[in-house]
């Protein structure tokens, strides 16, 4: 989820104010760097921006990965390095970005969440990165090592696919497809815990499956945040005029476009199902109730009239003639006796029990 709280660390301060908001991930800045064009490839660590600065037009295409965001003077200078606005910075920093893309000439921004579900807690959380495309040149920045990019940084080390004879835009769709195809992991995974609430559901409701319910319905509000903004961000590019995206590239990200309608609709899907299940919920939880009251209410109902016979005669007046009979307790026991037979007997006729 985002760091909604951290915002209050920016009251007052003017705009382009460069303040982390997020979480401390990570001891250090790690900055990775691969470069590479059709016939060669390079990847390495380095330890400061300024090693950063020769792959900056060298004629291939240059993949430059920030995993930590604690150190903001680094931050800062690498936005003076490759001429990133101060207000790009700051929302860098700011971690509870709405995924969007803004265009300022002569590169791309872009914001997006990153998303994890865990299987135990089935629970989603969530990530920001932030994706700057420059001309031969993407600069991802992350909140913590560790991401889905791994299948991307496979295809550039063993040159499969046209990764490595496309140019830097290729690279950026890449990024976000490993993204965008990421929900649908998510997706599978809480589809099969869905049909586990499912079956407990029908077989044996109690308060922990309420529990999951809602946390299912609020996983379904961070995917909603998550894809609804995708999906008007990769609308925009198809509206960009960018010498930054070539016209063959358009294709790609037509198509993740088309991913993004089908995660909308799986997620949809999916709240229809919550909101059918917590009725039913619901529905078994009142029906369940209700068998106990019918239950207590016919035990009621047969011990009205005994009641009533037991207080007539504990009232102990003095002059009630059958307390003098011989046979008055076992007789009386008899007629309170039949009385709740019949009344049981009608009660099981009826079907009421």
């Amino acid at each position: 989820m985002g760091h909604t709280i951290g915002r209050s660390k920016k009251t007052g301060l003017p705009p382009g104010s460069l303040v982390y908001t997020g979480d401390k991930k990570t001891e250090s800045m790690k900055i990775s760097i691969i470069d590479y064009d059709e016939n060669g490839f390079e990847e390495k660590q380095v330890q400061t921006i300024e090693e950063c600065l020769p792959y900056k037009n060298n004629g291939r295409v240059t993949w430059i990965d920030i995993d930590g965001l604690d150190n903001i003077d680094n931050v800062k200078k690498l936005g003076d390095c490759f001429g990133l606005h101060t207000l790009v910075l700051e929302d860098i920093l700011t971690t509870d970005q709405r995924p969007k893309m803004e265009d300022f000439g002569d590169y791309i921004y872009m914001v997006l969440r990153m998303l994890y579900y865990n299987k135990k807690t089935f629970r989603i959380t969530s990530e920001q990165i932030s994706i700057i495309l420059k001309k031969d040149i993407v600069i991802s920045f992350q909140e913590r090592e560790g991401d889905l990019f791994d299948p991307v940084r496979e295809r550039l080390r063993s040159a499969k696919g046209r990764i490595r004879k496309m140019g830097a835009d290729f690279l950026a769709y890449s990024l976000l497809d490993a993204i965008v195809d990421n929900h649908f992991v998510i997706l599978e995974d809480v589809g099969e815990s869905l049909e586990d609430v499912e079956e407990e559901l029908v077989m044996n409701p109690s308060v922990k499956t309420s529990i999951k319910i809602h946390t299912f319905k609020r996983d379904m509000i961070v995917l909603r945040k998550s894809i609804w903004p995708m999906r008007e961000l990769i609308n925009g590019i198809f509206r960009l005029e960018s010498n930054l995206i070539s016209s063959n590239i358009e294709i790609y990200f037509r198509d993740i476009y088309d991913h993004t309608i089908q995660i909308i609709e799986t997620v949809e899907s999916f709240r229809d199902m919550l909101s059918e299940m917590l009725d039913i919920y619901l529905s078994s939880i009142s029906n369940r109730m209700n068998e106990i009251m019918k239950v207590l209410t016919i035990i009621a109902t047969i011990f009205i009239p005994l009641t009533f016979i037991v207080g007539v005669y504990g009232m102990n007046f003095k002059y009630m003639p059958e307390l003098e009979w011989r046979w008055s307790y076992p007789v009386l026991w008899l007629i309170m006796l039949s009385i709740g037979g019949f009344m049981f007997y009608n009660f099981k006729k009826n079907k009421w029990l």
